[in-house]
């Protein structure tokens, strides 16, 4: 089966498209003409951000095509600035009002702490990232969002929702690529039926310029990127990359070919140092 034609499941019954556009840094008037050209090669899931501030293009984007609302997946997600109800709840409103297609597919915490703030020795957020979840609680039981998550969060992060939630995290939106990892966030996702989504599968790029992955990629007649983003797919993971060019959209989906055991093993050890030497 074609990527652009698989589905996860959600751990509440909710059906997700097996790979998405990404749109970080991609600005609102851009993003109308990436979505229609996802659309017409068969993506049905986009990955937004109040913070990219291309909510309004991707909703009108998705309007002008005039397609069944159903037809199509939104993510976007709760800035990581914002840290307690009341903003909570105003920036959820934004964001329906912004996307103006009824509800959101998948509402995520953008980060659990403050962009500035991110780093192994930051400040856990623990009751603040509470507060916004219960705001996204509310939206999910009133049907405005169908399902809710985090992004960025470790271990003790996702522990913390879990531990406090009245309505599961569906999803853990984290880096995910040859040569990072995290093992420890992922499989404790796994664990409790969590489902990863995996950012920057090229490594915003890097990936692209190793001599060493070519290789690799050329064992199987396709690019490096087709690698990196089958690598994230036979991990259990879904996928999210990102691009303007329709011609590149087309080719990080033609994913029709599999990794071996024995590649896939020595790709999962492999240290960016490796890759990038």
């Amino acid at each position: 089966m074609s990527i652009l034609k698989d589905k996860m499941m959600l751990n509440n019954g909710i059906e997700i498209p097996a790979i998405a556009l990404g749109t970080w840094q991609i600005d609102n008037e851009t993003v109308v003409r990436c979505v229609k050209d996802a659309y017409d090669l068969g993506y049905r899931h986009i990955d937004s951000a109040s913070d990219y501030q291309n909510e309004e293009g991707v909703g009108r984007a998705i309007k002008e095509l005039k397609i069944d609302r159903n037809s199509i997946f939104i993510t976007t997600k709760v800035p990581a600035s914002i840290k307690n109800y009341k903003e909570a709840v105003e920036i959820i409103k934004e964001s329906l009002r912004k996307l103006d297609l009824g509800y959101i597919d998948l509402l995520l915490i953008h980060a659990p702490a403050p962009w500035p703030e991110m780093g192994p020795n930051r400040k856990a957020y623990f009751n603040e990232n509470l507060e916004v979840w219960r705001a996204m609680e509310e939206f999910y039981k009133m049907g405005l969002v169908k399902a809710i998550g985090v992004s960025n969060f470790n271990v003790a992060d996702v522990k913390n929702i879990l531990d406090n939630c009245e309505i599961k995290p569906t999803v853990n939106q984290i880096p995910a690529f040859i040569g990072y990892i995290e093992n420890d966030t992922i499989d404790f996702c796994k664990e409790n039926n969590i489902l990863i989504e995996a950012y920057s599968p090229v490594a915003t790029g890097r990936l692209l310029k190793s001599e060493y992955l070519k290789n690799i990629a050329a064992k199987y007649g396709v690019t490096s990127a087709q690698l990196c983003i089958k690598f994230d797919y036979q991990l259990g993971l879904l996928p999210l990359p990102k691009s303007t060019h329709k011609e590149y959209m087309k080719e990080n989906a033609e994913l029709d070919f599999v990794i071996s055991d024995e590649d896939m093993a020595l790709l999962s050890k492999l240290k960016q140092e490796d890759i990038l030497k």
